[in-house]
């Protein structure tokens, strides 16, 4: 297996469907509206960064980046998610290689900060923490986590896009 990690043409679209489909087919804590918030993010232009993991010409994992309000303003901080990894591809380092290379565009981008909302013990290795003030209501607050990069943590809701609201 060689992965490498490059930015999403548009020849993959079908395939990052399908890889995001099947990556949370099985996983729990999902309404199964991933697949559906990448194309919504895509189309209303606010897929800040879009990466695949390819193997042998094939995507095999794929993360999605786009803008987030704290409180209603937007300031460089960004929200990591989806990512996904083909069921069988799982647990091989092809999520961390995409993580790591997600934090790096954001770091190129000058980005201030991302949030997510995931398993702290896997997010934990990357730097991603909870922070106290920094609030997605409805969440337990062990899982929405934060990395800063550069500035000061705002305090505040955070608001993903509209697209995470997407359902078909």
């Amino acid at each position: 297996m060689s992965i490498s990690i490059r930015k999403e043409q548009s020849s993959d679209v079908q395939s990052i469907y399908e890889v995001t489909v099947a990556a949370f087919l099985e996983a729990p804590h999902t309404d199964h509206t991933e697949q559906f918030i990448v194309k919504a993010l895509r189309e209303s232009g606010a897929l800040s960064i879009s990466l695949v993991a390819e193997d042998g010409g094939n995507i095999v994992g794929h993360v999605a980046l786009s803008p987030v309000t704290i409180s209603g303003s937007a300031d460089s901080w960004y929200g990591l998610g989806p990512i996904s990894v083909l069921p069988k591809n799982q647990s091989k380092g092809i999520g961390s290689k995409l993580m790591n290379a997600a934090i790096l565009e954001l770091k190129n981008i000058k980005a201030k900060g991302c949030v997510l909302l995931g398993d702290p013990n896997y997010y934990h290795r990357f730097g991603f923490k909870p922070r106290e003030g920094l609030v997605l209501p409805g969440v337990p607050p062990e899982y929405f986590q934060a990395l800063l990069f550069q500035g000061d943590l705002p305090q505040g809701i955070v608001t993903f896009h509209e697209s995470f609201s997407a359902k078909g």
